[in-house]
């Protein structure tokens, strides 16, 4: 599929594993979605602008660099919270705007009940951060906003994806790469990603 990026490192896919386990304790699942996040982030990160700089060694000047654009990261709440820490400790100077959606259990569509992005967009590129992509209804919906906010480069961070969200997402936005752990075989009836790892935020937040 275009513009889909499932991670090919041996890291990832060992904790991957780990994450789905349904033995992994709370605490370990936070830390290997953080762990996680950051691999999926370096990957999709390979393209960001540079802007020369002149760098003072302790030797010589020399030729550096400095990212020239200025990030952005939305995580769809709430389980998209857990993996803002492990990109935070690549990019320290993201600024991060939270986005509130939950899916109706009746409809499986999103409905938005949280939004304090400002009126102008503050930063040139977003990382949308959910570790489902399940039936895409979530993705489309933050994208949507962040398009209208005004930022026109946008990327998609997550752990694992349904086909079926992937191609909603992609059918939707199809400029915006989707960058994942895995991509899984399907989604239920009840929505939920198969062989996947359960809920994500119950699990972080220990309250499945």
């Amino acid at each position: 599929m275009p513009n889909l990026f499932p991670s090919p490192h041996p890291l990832v896919a060992h904790k991957l594993s780990r994450l789905r386990d349904k033995a992994t304790d709370p605490k370990k699942f936070r830390e290997l979605v953080r762990e996680i996040a950051a691999l999926i982030t370096y990957e999709a990160t390979a393209d960001l602008l540079l802007s020369p700089r002149l760098v003072e060694t302790p030797l010589i000047n020399t030729q550096g660099f400095e990212l020239q654009e200025k990030i952005g990261l939305v995580p769809i709440l709430r389980a998209g919270l857990g993996m803002v820490e492990g990109v935070w400790n690549l990019m320290p100077s993201a600024e991060v705007w939270h986005i509130g959606l939950y899916r109706d259990e009746r409809t499986l569509k999103p409905v938005q009940y949280y939004n304090k992005l400002p009126v102008a967009p503050t930063v040139t590129v977003c990382l949308v951060l959910d570790p489902m992509l399940a039936t895409g209804g979530s993705a489309v919906a933050t994208v949507d906003i962040l398009k209208k906010w005004g930022v026109t480069k946008i990327k998609f961070v997550g752990l694992i994806g349904a086909p079926e969200g992937i191609h909603a997402l992609q059918a939707a936005h199809p400029d915006v790469p989707i960058h994942l752990a895995a991509v899984d075989d399907h989604l239920n009836e009840r929505g939920y990603i198969v062989p996947g790892l359960g809920d994500a935020g119950d699990r972080q937040f220990g309250t499945g």
